[in-house]
């Protein structure tokens, strides 16, 4: 590709900013897509700091990840308001977000619609429906009528106004949304593949026992019976949602004209 000029574009990698809301919380299939894809993740781990990206301008893109909190806990996480603020900020300007579980709640707060605390609780493996816009977006066009998926929430929210539901179940009706081009929320955890799932099952259980009472026994048969197909269609949402992330291409000068 060359410029107006004729000098020739260099495309510099991806750059895509990841705000982890809780310590060890994982991109698993997200990681892989976006290894495939070249991409420079920048960490903010803002359960340790609260620094949050000055602005938009050094990422192409912007992930919000999951969290024990919920989207209006603004005092014992005062970061979020600035975090709310930030993903309004990336969307407005066209560029690709994502929010998954908890940053679908911090998403839909962005764009002005209600978090309803407590309310639409699921844990494990669930079957999602898809929609008629569903089956037609990028995001999940590839999974068909409905798909199977990892769950882990107590909260949800509204629809935000303007947004296209595109995925839905009897627990939560907004499973997944679009706000724009690529503006998406997910309540369903589609990064975490198999190997996600054991590591937070290793690390929480006594929540686990807690909110799912017989989950832990049931884990191996469960896992076997749902693991690979909930690891393909996340896989699969993860490489839809990176295909729509748009790079910044930076002019360079030619070696003989340097």
């Amino acid at each position: 590709m060359v410029s107006s000029g004729g000098r020739p574009y260099q495309e510099e990698p991806m750059r895509v900013a990841v705000i982890e809301n809780m310590r060890n919380t994982g991109l698993g299939a997200l990681a892989a897509a976006l290894d495939e894809a070249g991409a420079e993740i920048e960490w903010f781990r803002v359960w340790q700091d609260g620094v949050l990206p000055k602005d938009i301008s050094g990422h192409d893109a912007l992930v919000v990840l999951g969290g024990e909190q919920s989207a209006l806990d603004d005092q014992t996480h005062p970061y979020l308001p600035e975090l709310v603020r930030l993903t309004r900020r990336f969307g407005d300007a066209g560029k690709a977000v994502l929010g998954i579980c908890l940053g679908s709640q911090i998403l839909a707060r962005a764009y002005g619609a209600d978090n309803h605390l407590g309310i639409a609780r699921e844990f494990g493996w669930h079957g999602i429906g898809v929609t008629g816009e569903g089956r037609a977006d990028p995001l999940l066009s590839a999974l068909g009528g409905e798909f199977t998926i990892f769950e882990w929430h107590a909260d949800t929210f509204s629809l935000p106004e303007g947004a296209v539901r595109l995925a839905s179940s009897s627990v939560a009706e907004n499973q997944a949304f679009r706000i724009g081009r690529a503006v998406y929320g997910t309540q369903f955890h589609f990064e975490a593949n198999s190997t996600v799932v054991e590591q937070w099952k290793a690390e929480f259980p006594d929540t686990i026992a807690r909110i799912a009472p017989g989950w832990l026994e049931n884990y191996a048969e469960l896992a076997a019976r749902h693991g690979r197909a909930a690891d393909a269609a996340g896989l699969a949402i993860a490489r839809a949602w990176v295909s729509l992330i748009e790079r910044q291409e930076v002019e360079m000068l030619s070696q003989a004209s340097a």
